[in-house]
């Protein structure tokens, strides 16, 4: 027997709003909705109409582009979720990409290779990951260079000769301070270390120096010349800015989608073990963040932020749910490793967070 949704019903599985879906219906644009009384509803069973409206942000023969480093707690794994929230069926236009805390980028190469925003701002506080994406947009040709130079010598080494090639490597990534003339040089480092390390992690120590061991790899692809100059070409157009979140406001407004993805709240007391800055993202960095979420909000910009949720291991902790009490908090699995241990791998409920 077909079953039958209201129309408010249909928005919220959708994302999109109520008025938007009544407007789709009076268009017969969904199949099988009805008009009964003064509402409509919507078989159940109905997929979400393709937003003609979407077409001026869809990108005409798009090139796929991938992130050019692993990056824990990356949202390759939530970027289909976070496409539902993009600004293709809201109610209004929206012009500029906005994504202060960028990370590896999964969720803005995404962007990048299939939408066009009129401006796109992106920025994090990892100086020597900001100087990458800079290197990649200015000095393309002088990084692969560089990059191919280096797998050429590392990957036919044997175990020790690798070993002795990495380690000397993270020493001179350490022992350089980053400034012009050597942005291009730590750039390639920082590449290389983090196609070679283990787990792709960035960590650094209080003093903040990079401290990853070496990885196992047998084959690591250390120059993936393609992405990268596709990725340069994509990039001609972005602002990148090295500094804290709070430096976007000044770019931001009504017709802007902003995504952050900040440091995520540790879940136990073994999954905190990462730190991308010699910098502590503690509980009131994260209430900072609230703070400076809400003031954006003011601005009617479209907002969405992830985290992780508490609950997974502790049902009580409602930190996320009274700090966002006035948003919507919306639930969504994800393969996360929590602890050491193999039982607390696996799929585990992750936050986004919208307005």
């Amino acid at each position: 027997m077909l079953s039958f949704i209201s129309a408010k019903e249909a928005a919220e599985k959708w994302n999109i709003s109520q008025r938007r879906v009544a407007i789709l219906c009076s268009e017969n644009r969904i199949a099988g909705a009805m008009m009964v009384g003064n509402m409509w509803i919507i078989p159940s069973t109905a997929e979400k109409p393709v937003d003609k409206r979407t077409v001026r942000y869809e990108k005409q023969n798009a090139v796929q582009l991938k992130p050019f480093v692993k990056w824990v707690g990356g949202k390759s794994q939530l970027v289909n979720e976070l496409e539902k929230m993009l600004p293709t069926a809201g109610e209004k236009v929206l012009i500029k990409y906005v994504e202060p805390m960028v990370g590896g980028g999964a969720l803005l190469f995404n962007i990048l290779s299939k939408y066009d925003f009129e401006q796109i701002y992106i920025s994090d506080i990892n100086a020597e990951l900001i100087n990458a994406y800079i290197a990649i947009k200015n000095n393309i040709n002088a990084l692969i260079s560089k990059l191919t130079e280096m797998q050429l010598l590392f990957l036919p080494m044997d175990e020790n000769g690798r070993k002795y090639f990495y380690y000397s490597s993270r020493a001179r990534f350490n022992s350089l301070e980053l400034n012009e003339s050597n942005s291009v040089e730590k750039a390639t480092l920082f590449i290389f270390l983090n196609k070679t390390c283990f787990n792709g992690l960035y960590r650094v120590n209080k003093k903040g120096q990079f401290n990853v061991p070496m990885g196992a790899y047998k084959n690591p692809c250390i120059c993936d010349e393609d992405n990268l100059r596709n990725i340069s070409k994509a990039l001609q157009n972005v602002e990148i800015v090295c500094g804290d979140y709070s430096l976007s406001k000044s770019v931001i407004d009504e017709r802007s989608f902003v995504y952050l993805d900040p440091p995520y709240r540790p879940i136990s007391q073994t999954s905190g073990f990462t730190s991308y800055t010699a910098d502590v993202f503690d509980d009131r960095e994260q209430i900072r963040l609230a703070h400076f979420i809400d003031e954006i909000n003011e601005t009617g910009a479209k907002i969405v932020l992830s985290n992780s949720d508490p609950q997974n291991v502790n049902k009580e902790d409602t930190f996320f749910e009274d700090l966002y009490r006035s948003y919507k908090i919306k639930k969504v699995e994800a393969n996360r490793m929590i602890n050491s241990k193999s039982d607390g791998r696996g799929k585990i409920k992750e936050l986004l967070i919208c307005n």
